[in-house]
């Protein structure tokens, strides 16, 4: 079975991620912002890393910058799931490593889907 990190500060929208993925049945670790998603990856290994941008701590560029930067996670698919759109923020996020950026709210469908396509 497929793990994946979900990372948001919010409560209400890690429940809403953690739910759509477990349906679909992936296993689904929580971490409420990105040093809690490092601190759990250093931990296990995971297949996909979902992270939203603004978070406390470290907002998921630079901890998409910081999993990159670990041979572990060089080729493990990150996503960016945020309310940011601008052409701006998804540069940044492609230049720290991205390999998607999604825009809430999301569609669950949409989201099993990206990640069946990016997941190995």
């Amino acid at each position: 079975m497929h793990s994946i990190l979900a990372v948001d500060d919010s409560a209400s929208m890690r429940q809403m991620v953690s739910f759509t993925l477990k349906n679909a049945g992936f296993n689904v670790v929580e971490a409420v912002d990105g040093q809690d998603a490092w601190e759990k990856a250093g931990q296990r290994d995971f297949n996909l890393v979902l992270t939203d941008q603004n978070m406390p701590r470290m907002d998921g560029i630079t901890l998409t910058k910081k999993l990159r930067d670990n041979p572990k996670f060089k080729a493990t698919p990150i996503l960016i799931l945020t309310t940011e759109s601008s052409d701006q923020m998804k540069q940044a996020g492609r230049a720290a490593g991205a390999t998607g950026w999604l825009v809430k709210p999301f569609d669950p469908a949409k989201l099993i889907e990206v990640i069946g396509k990016v997941i190995r």
